[in-house]
C-alpha cells in the first residue's frame, strides 16, 4: 500500500492558483529550493494529475532540459480524465513532432488514464507496491482529493506573498479537518514547504 502526496504551490494567504489564470508567481527562483524539489521528485513512484495539468506538462516535460525534467519524463504517470484513452492524444502528437525528446518521454504516452470514480481509481493506485504517488494540478482537481480524504500527505512549498483573491483548495469540505505540521522547511528566498499529515 503506497501513499498519496498531494504537492502544491499557496501563497501566503492560502491560494493555489489565481483567479485571471497567471501563475507565474508560482515560478521559484531559489536554485536551493529548486535542488531540493528535483531531488524530492525521484522519492515518486508515480506522477498523478488532472486532464489539464497533463495537456500542459507534456507540451513542455518531453522536450524540456530543465532540472525537473528528468524525473517528471521518468517516472510513470497517471492522468485523470473523463475523455477515457483519448487525453493521450495530446501525448502521442507532442511524441510525434519532436526529434529533440529528453529519456523517458515516451512514458507520457503510455500514461495510465483514469476515468472511473475518483475515490474507486485512487484506491486502485494506492494498493500497487511502490514508491509514493505524487499528485499535481490545479484547484479543482486537488479539491476532489481534499473533499474525500484521499490525501495521506500535503507538501505545500508556500511562496512569501499575498493574492488577496486566488483558487483554494480546501472549500469543499464537509466539516473541519484538523492536519498535523510534521515537516518545515525553510528556504532562503523566503518560501516554506510545510508538511502535514491527517490529524
Amino acid at each position: 500500500m503506497r501513499e498519496l502526496i498531494l504537492k502544491m504551490f499557496m501563497s501566503l494567504d492560502g491560494f493555489v492558483g489565481s483567479t485571471d489564470g497567471n501563475n507565474t508567481w508560482m515560478i521559484n527562483p531559489d536554485p536551493v529550493a529548486k535542488a531540493w524539489g528535483v531531488e524530492r521528485a525521484w522519492d515518486a513512484g508515480l506522477h498523478i494529475m488532472g486532464s489539464h495539468t497533463f495537456r500542459e506538462m507534456v507540451g513542455y516535460w518531453p522536450i524540456s532540459t530543465d532540472d525537473y525534467a528528468p524525473p517528471m519524463n521518468q517516472i510513470l504517470k497517471a492522468v485523470f480524465s473523463r475523455q477515457g484513452p483519448a487525453i493521450l492524444d495530446a501525448a502521442r502528437a507532442v511524441l510525434d513532432k519532436s526529434d529533440a525528446l529528453q529519456p523517458g518521454a515516451e512514458s507520457w504516452a503510455d500514461a495510465y488514464v483514469a476515468s472511473g470514480d475518483l475515490a474507486r481509481e485512487v484506491a486502485r493506485l494506492k494498493a500497487q507496491e511502490g514508491k509514493p504517488i505524487f499528485a499535481y494540478g490545479g484547484a479543482a482537481f486537488a479539491r476532489g482529493f481534499v473533499a474525500q480524504g484521499l490525501v495521506d500527505q500535503f507538501d505545500l512549498m508556500v511562496h512569501p506573498l499575498a493574492l488577496g483573491q486566488g483558487l483554494p483548495i480546501f472549500t469543499e469540505l464537509a466539516q473541519p479537518r484538523r492536519l498535523t505540521l510534521v515537516n518545515s522547511k525553510p528556504f532562503p528566498r523566503g518560501s516554506i514547504l510545510q508538511t502535514y499529515r491527517p490529524a
